[in-house]
């Protein structure tokens, strides 16, 4: 198992990104969260496989069809027990 923690900076709030990481992860059996932050960018944590957790990482840095993707910051994290894919409140 593998999990990275996600920042992901650029046009990413309010264009549905957070539904379109949700949808990615729960395609590739990928579990965590996704919340905004109130700096304008969303952050996510991923765990599943590897290869299953850098698929999703490869759909974020696209992102979805309104977003603008300017960069992402992806960090090795301790593993998480987490048996679905969440939203988070905005922090």
């Amino acid at each position: 198992m593998t999990s990275r923690r996600v920042r992901v900076h650029g046009r990413v709030q309010a264009v549905g990104y957070r539904w379109f990481t949700r949808n990615v992860a729960e395609a590739h059996h990928v579990t965590g969260w996704v919340r905004n932050r109130r700096d304008g960018t969303v952050e996510a944590e991923l765990h599943g496989a590897a290869e299953d957790v850098d698929a999703v990482l490869a759909e974020l840095r696209r992102g979805p069809e309104h977003a603008r993707v300017d960069s992402i910051d992806v960090a090795a994290i301790d593993e998480a027990t987490a048996v679905d894919f969440e939203f988070r409140p905005t922090i």
